[in-house]
């Protein structure tokens, strides 16, 4: 059942991304950073465990996700060393991702170049 969830809470989330695109004059940039924004905020409120804790994957994978594992990385950080977890937290909770992120687009710079439009 779980991967129902999934499947269905990853879905919704991309449906609400497409209704944006379509029908706002929002660029995809905005919309991106809004995600990550609403998964800080959802996931500093405690509201996004639930999410996490049932649909697992559908949860986690999109940014959504992204914001909220800063939010969880500063709470954890907070208790373990006060206020410099603040700074901290975000970036060691999100550090495997953001360097695999640095690393992939690096490789995809040596073998491809961009194109104007």
């Amino acid at each position: 059942m779980t991967y129902v969830y999934a499947f269905l809470l990853g879905g919704l989330l991309c449906a609400i991304g497409q209704v944006l695109i379509d029908f706002t004059r929002l660029t995809p940039a905005r919309i991106l950073v809004s995600y990550v924004v609403a998964g800080c905020i959802l996931g500093g409120l405690g509201w996004y465990e639930p999410l996490v804790d049932t649909a697992g994957a559908g949860a986690t994978v999109p940014l959504t996700g992204f914001g909220y594992l800063l939010a969880d990385g500063v709470k954890t950080q907070v208790d373990q060393t006060g206020f410099l977890g603040i700074l901290t937290g975000g970036l060691s909770a999100a550090a495997g991702g953001i360097a695999a992120a640095i690393c992939f687009a690096f490789l995809f710079a040596l073998f491809f170049r961009s194109k104007p439009k």
